[in-house]
């Protein structure tokens, strides 16, 4: 259904913005009387992964935004609606989640929460005081200094919301633009579209981000062994012609016969055999997969093999 993406410095209150975007969303699909939303936040906690830990260097942050990305594209669907509260500061990252929900078909939008770095420092150090979770210094200025702000001009960036929880907290006016915000966010994630909507865009899937035709895992190997019996069985009747030439060979009682009008040897059966499995597998990239049965497989060697002996 969606894909959200909170944005900011860390401490800036993305956490808080997710929880109250989170209740907003359940309170808007049960006033609309839909109950089957389903609704995840992904964040380090939930992954039992430590601040610290996660951001401590550059190999472990790329490991982090791995098993954050990887849990994303596992927890998309047409009906649930993922919100990812961690930093996302790196655009490049944004691009990877906005591909993800482009991807799956659904909609898309980042949420920024707009806090002055020396605010959020101050909140970072109120934590760290009181006993609660927190970034050690260096790990906090090393993550402001690097963190890239979103512009709306790009796509992945696009629809961008803007908090000010640091205002918020002193300004009634900003507390209610605050609001205001969630509420339009709301809207954006939970409006029915049709034809006619205009201000609500669904990603769609493009052929590069398409996923690849999958055969089943039994695919390969009932290729394998339904062609391997169609060449022993040609080579058990040419033995069983002592030295004369074999016509015709008969697989089974459902498949066409092989028409052959010389001696075959089991090297060029098995080149045969192996030019067959691959352009089987080179077809199934552009069109319908390889068959899954043993019969079928056998039918469309057969026919290959009647083709190949008949120019030959």
């Amino acid at each position: 259904m969606a894909l959200v993406v909170m944005c900011g410095q860390p401490c800036s209150g993305k956490s808080t913005a997710a929880i109250l975007l989170s209740e907003a969303l359940q309170s808007a699909c049960a006033t609309g009387g839909d109950q089957r939303l389903a609704l995840r936040i992904i964040d380090e906690s939930s992954l039992h992964l430590g601040r610290n830990q996660s951001y401590a260097d550059m190999v472990a942050e790329k490991n982090l935004r791995g098993v954050l990305r990887s849990q994303v594209d596992r927890s998309l669907s047409k009906d649930s609606i993922v919100i990812v509260d961690s930093l996302n500061n790196i655009k490049g990252y944004r691009y990877e989640l906005w591909c993800l929900a482009r991807a799956s078909g659904i909609r898309y939008c980042v949420v920024f929460c707009d806090t002055e770095v020396d605010q959020c420092r101050e909140w970072n150090d109120k934590r760290r005081e009181i006993g609660e979770l927190a970034y050690d210094t260096n790990i906090f200025e090393d993550l402001a200094r690097r963190f890239e702000r979103p512009d709306s001009r790009n796509r992945w960036d696009s629809p961008l919301f803007e908090l000010l929880p640091s205002r918020a907290q002193f300004c009634e006016d900003d507390s209610e633009r605050t609001s205001t915000v969630i509420e339009e966010a709301v809207s954006y994630l939970t409006k029915k579209v049709d034809s006619k909507t205009r201000d609500v865009k669904v990603l769609q899937p493009t052929i590069a981000t398409q996923t690849a035709v999958k055969t089943e895992a039994n695919t390969l190997y009932e290729m394998d062994k339904a062609t391997q019996e169609v060449i022993n069985a040609i080579v058990e009747a040419q033995s069983s012609g002592f030295g004369a030439t074999v016509n015709k060979v008969t697989i089974g009682p459902d498949l066409p016969s092989i028409n052959i009008a010389r001696a075959v040897g089991l090297p060029e059966l098995r080149s045969l055999r192996r030019t067959f499995i691959k352009l089987a597998g080179q077809y199934s990239l552009s069109g319908p997969p390889p068959p899954t049965d043993s019969v079928s497989a056998k039918r469309m060697f057969i026919d290959y093999l009647n083709r190949e002996f008949a120019s030959s």
